[in-house]
């Protein structure tokens, strides 16, 4: 029993460090195209280990970005106060990587917030409310048990190209 336990507490954090990756800033700049012109975005780093995902994934005008935490590229942790800083810091980073892609959040067509607390959410609300430009791209919002890193959200993304 003990064993299985314990192999299950691996499972577990291999899936977090999975999860972490697409949440950690990095530049936009490794790139490369397929034969379909799929272009792959910054392959995922954390903590030494490379992960099994891009930043971000180009399709011809589409650009899907992928889970990102409130993470201060700085620091390598998120940054303190809660769910609305860590909001504001994710925009920070999503319009970092779009930026090394020609675009920008005017650009954000649609958004999906998964969040770990809905009690929450107004405070998520009014810092995405700042960060995004208006008009507004659509949006889901999730209520999830348990992010990466100890994050209270983790926002992705689909833009277009400018």
């Amino acid at each position: 029993m003990e064993r299985e336990t314990n192999m299950m507490k691996w499972a577990v954090m291999g899936l977090s460090l999975a999860t972490l990756a697409g949440c950690v800033a990095i530049d936009a700049t490794d790139t490369n195209y397929n034969d379909r012109g799929i272009k792959h975005v910054g392959s995922q780093a954390f903590g030494g280990a490379v992960l099994p995902f891009s930043k971000a994934v180009v399709v011809d005008n589409l650009i899907f970005i992928s889970g990102e935490l409130g993470i201060d590229p700085e620091t390598g942790k998120v940054v303190p106060g809660g769910t609305g800083p860590e909001t504001t810091q994710i925009f920070k980073n999503i319009e970092r990587t779009l930026a090394g892609l020609d675009s920008d959040l005017t650009n954000v067509v649609k958004c999906t917030v998964y969040i770990g607390d809905m009690a929450n959410y107004a405070e998520m609300n009014a810092a995405y409310t700042l960060a995004l430009p208006d008009p507004k791209p659509s949006r889901a919002t999730v209520g999830v048990n348990g992010l990466a890193a100890g994050a209270s959200l983790e926002i992705d993304c689909i833009a277009v190209k400018s």
